[in-house]
């Protein structure tokens, strides 16, 4: 990073047939109080709009990567971006109008020039997010901290230095079948960097696993443990009860969503309105 010049944020986002989701992405990062140097888009073969979306707005950059998976297209990205900081959000995530301008001052501060951020998120199209979000942090940011003994980066909200990600992307995991960001945080404790959680700084993210799909929920779950597993061979059992805990817990969830959907308490989630 260049000491006398502002820091840049380069933000990436993985996408994969997300045309429902990727305009209010796109519409909350056109809000930031702070601009990001470059928005980058990496479509992974998308079989809708999603790419013809994105290219509407005229800060977005759009790639093409044909390896199927995330973890390709992230890396795509990764290696694309020309930002001091690489921002890493999904395509459904809605950033707070501050998160470049609070991305930056994290990394302004010389204690966190080596070091990886992360920090919480909310489901906005629950009805119960005010309890279901919470618990869910506690379970993607504490366990984690328990189980491996550090902080991991959740996907949907991190951000790291470039130089740094060009220290571990040839080490990195290329497996579809475990959490990229997990063992991305993984690679990067390995490699002597550590990952920051800042508690409250949320971004908001769909529950699409809970609320569209379900059946692919306990799949997704799965992968928590072999993450843990292709890297700490004796810890990996103890994620297995948050798994149980939270696969149950989704039914809970999901019967409570479907009630409450019934009274019409509350719209299900915002309508996006693009700004170019």
């Amino acid at each position: 990073m260049n000491k006398s010049l502002p820091l840049t944020v380069s933000i990436v986002i993985p996408a994969y047939n997300e045309e429902h989701q990727i305009a209010q992405c796109l519409d909350s990062i056109a809000k930031q109080s702070v601009k990001p140097l470059e928005v980058i888009v990496v479509d992974n073969n998308s079989t809708d709009s999603t790419a013809a979306i994105a290219k509407e707005y005229s800060f977005v950059k759009v790639i093409k990567e044909k390896r199927q998976g995330i973890v390709f297209a992230r890396n795509a990205g990764f290696n694309e971006a020309r930002g001091d900081i690489i921002g890493r959000i999904d395509a459904d995530s809605i950033l707070p109008t501050d998160w470049v301008e609070q991305i930056i001052g994290f990394y302004n501060d010389p204690a966190h020039k080596q070091s990886v951020f992360t920090a919480d998120a909310y489901f906005y199209n629950l009805h119960t997010s005010f309890i279901t979000s919470r618990i869910y942090n506690v379970v993607v940011h504490r366990v984690n901290h328990v189980v491996v003994g550090y902080h991991l980066p959740w996907g949907s909200n991190t951000a790291l230095p470039r130089r740094v990600w060009e220290k571990v992307r040839a080490d990195v995991c290329l497996r579809t079948d475990i959490h990229e960001d997990l063992d991305l945080g993984i690679h990067l404790k390995h490699a002597g960097y550590t990952t920051y959680y800042r508690h409250g700084m949320r971004v908001g993210v769909e529950a699409r696993r809970i609320m569209s799909n379900h059946n692919q929920l306990w799949e997704y779950l799965s992968w928590w443990p072999q993450t843990i597993k292709a890297h700490h061979k004796k810890r990996w059992i103890l994620i297995w009860p948050f798994v149980l805990m939270v696969w149950l817990g989704s039914y809970l969830i999901l019967g409570s969503e479907r009630l409450l959907d019934l009274f019409s308490l509350n719209s299900k989630e915002p309508k996006a309105r693009r700004l170019r």
